[in-house]
């Protein structure tokens, strides 16, 4: 029975931080949404390059750094205390690892891909900005075709 209770306390800490990830889009300092694009729904679209700025993609995390982390965390609080302490240190030890090991994750990834934001002026007179990972020749006054969220050359 005594068993049962720390393992208990990792599966429902797993299951708590399960409950934290999220897949919202980041909005960085430039206030581009970072590594997404605004404008998948655009089908079509012909307009000219009014600018293009560099900016960094969002470092993601997979989850896997959380879950080793909280495995880790549970094990090393289940080694202290006795009972009812012992449970509360295996649960805080896996919600800190969690935290730890999901940061560490995030920080590893932190180099950034770099994107770049193409604000473009449609010939119907809107603006958009289509963030992708390559410009290759494209430049600031080319004529350009907007399809599916990507800028090409026209």
């Amino acid at each position: 029975m005594k068993a049962i209770r720390p393992i208990a306390a990792l599966i429902a800490a797993g299951a708590i931080l399960g409950g934290c990830a999220s897949n919202q889009p980041y909005y960085g300092n430039d206030g581009y949404r970072n590594g997404y694009n605004d404008t998948a729904s655009v089908s079509a679209g012909y307009g000219t390059i009014e600018s293009i700025q560099v900016t960094n993609a969002e470092a993601r995390t997979s989850g896997a750094g959380a879950v080793l982390g909280g495995v880790v965390g549970a094990l090393a609080g289940n080694q202290v205390g006795s009972g009812s302490g012992r449970t509360a240190a295996t649960v805080a030890g896996g919600v800190a690892g969690a935290a730890i090991g999901n940061n560490v994750e995030r920080n590893r990834n932190a180099d950034g891909q770099q994107m770049y934001a193409v604000n473009v002026r449609l010939d119907n007179g809107e603006y958009r900005t289509i963030v992708q990972d390559s410009v290759y020749d494209l430049r600031v006054g080319n004529r350009v075709r907007v399809v599916d969220g990507h800028v090409y050359r026209y």
